[in-house]
């Protein structure tokens, strides 16, 4: 059976989904090049490595040159000082899709995070048509990434799928996890439906299981016809007392950013 696509790119290969995800984008390609700002080891059968920095643009455009979609998970994925994140997330991002704009490639899977969002409360129902409300510096440079990327796509027709990520490790552990969980066989999936789909133009999509409680509603995004497959429902049976709500005056409680909306920015200038 043939691939949807010759060579794709992954950036950000050596972070924690970079490294889940390598061995299942084989199915998407036939060569998929993997590029992070680390040292990620040997290139495998059907790959191609490339070390980058992003805050690099030539050594941004040679790693683009050539590919026919790019998965950018590549920046800093946690709340930190404003400079790392600038250098990774937000020059970064303008030099991938300047390489991108200049070489021709027309689709981008972008991603991005929940805590574009994470100043609404827990009680109210989320989609992408609704304000962002960034719980950090973080959370700010995605919903920046966001915005780029839509201008990318009004400007030069550059097709982008922003996934808002959720809790996508094995195991939920906490409350939070659970509403936010994505298992990695769901994100693969919805990572398929975001480079297959014919048309997407610009999508904001919500990375999430089929969860109980959920907070997001991915209606601006049934195009892509993506489907959970699973839930962090029968974690509860194993993990008994784990899921605790935490206290109540704890913002985490009300805030769906959790502990990023007390943990950020209170850096110096």
């Amino acid at each position: 059976m043939s691939k949807p696509f010759r060579r794709i790119l992954l950036t950000g290969a050596g972070g924690n989904l970079g490294r889940r995800l390598r061995e299942r984008l084989h199915a998407f390609a036939d060569i998929v090049r993997l590029a992070d700002v680390a040292d990620i080891g040997p290139a495998g059968p059907g790959e191609e490595v490339v070390q980058c920095d992003l805050a690099n643009r030539d050594q941004v455009m040679r790693m683009c040159d050539g590919v026919d979609a790019v998965l950018h998970f590549g920046g800093v994925s946690t709340e930190v000082e404003f400079a790392p994140i600038m250098q990774a997330n937000i020059l970064g991002l303008v030099n991938l899709y300047e390489a991108v704009h200049k070489l021709g490639i027309r689709r981008v899977v972008f991603a991005s995070s929940n805590h574009t969002m994470g100043m609404y409360e827990t009680s109210q129902r989320v989609d992408a048509g609704m304000l962002p409300r960034a719980d950090g510096y973080y959370g700010l440079s995605k919903v920046w990434g966001e915005n780029l990327s839509r201008y990318y796509w009004d400007r030069f027709k550059v097709e982008t799928v922003c996934i808002r990520i959720g809790y996508c490790f094995p195991e939920p552990v906490t409350h939070r996890q659970m509403v936010t969980w994505l298992s990695l066989d769901d994100l693969v999936e919805l990572l398929r439906r975001a480079l297959v789909t014919p048309r997407v133009g610009h999508t904001i999509a919500f990375g999430v299981s089929d969860n109980p409680g959920r907070w997001w509603d991915d209606r601006e995004a049934r195009h892509l016809a993506f489907q959970a497959k699973d839930s962090s429902a029968p974690f509860t049976v194993d993990a008994g007392q784990r899921f605790a709500f935490p206290p109540e005056d704890d913002l985490s409680t009300f805030l769906q950013g959790g502990i990023f909306v007390t943990t950020g920015p209170r850096y110096p200038a």
